[in-house]
């Protein structure tokens, strides 16, 4: 597990081995089960996470009490609830697991040191957030420009098998439609 978290990092940026080690002895690993939350709504987040095994989602609910998918986070991927880490405000968007997941969890007050110790793992973490940054707008573009076909072969391409793990329901609230919409779409697709 720890192998799969250094060929995560040194993908991004690479850091020496004597980093890499230090940053390591700040992880333990969790065993997540199918609808564990690594984060809850209205919790202050304390821990950051590295998901070396499974599938989460980051979702809120809103006043009426409708879910909306804001993320899947498929292995590997760093996941946290950044906002409620950076403002230490209650956390707005919950983190579920949607699969039995395997995590890496590291107190956040541990990296924040760790980046004013080592200026490598400091760029490490501008490139984790310019990632997220640039994966966000993507998504805000492709729900703003392209229509829900579209963004349904956009979700198959980035995460191939993701419709054989999750259900249609997660996957509709993803894409902002409906679960009928979603299951004309596919069978319109798997008519061609």
């Amino acid at each position: 597990m720890k192998k799969k978290l250094k060929s995560f990092i040194n993908q991004i940026s690479p850091l020496s081995d004597q980093m890499i080690d230090t940053l390591l002895e700040s992880f333990q690993a969790q065993s997540f089960y199918k609808n564990d939350f690594f984060v809850r709504e209205g919790a202050y987040a304390k821990q950051i996470g590295f998901l070396y095994e499974g599938i989460v989602r980051a979702y809120f609910i809103d006043d009426n009490g409708k879910e909306y998918n804001k993320q899947f986070f498929v292995a590997p991927a760093i996941i946290g609830a950044y906002t409620s880490l950076l403002t230490e405000q209650p956390n707005k968007i919950a983190q579920q697991a949607l699969t039995p997941c395997q995590i890496l969890v590291a107190d956040y007050s541990k990296m924040e040191l760790l980046y004013n110790q080592f200026h490598e793992f400091e760029r490490f973490g501008r490139k984790i957030a310019e990632h997220y940054f640039l994966e966000k707008e993507k998504k805000e573009i492709e729900m703003a420009l392209l229509d829900a076909t579209q963004r349904y072969l956009i979700l198959r391409e980035k995460f191939p098998l993701i419709e054989t793990i999750i259900s249609q329901r997660q996957i509709a609230s993803y894409l902002s439609i409906s679960q009928t919409q979603l299951s004309r779409i596919r069978k319109k697709m798997s008519s061609l």
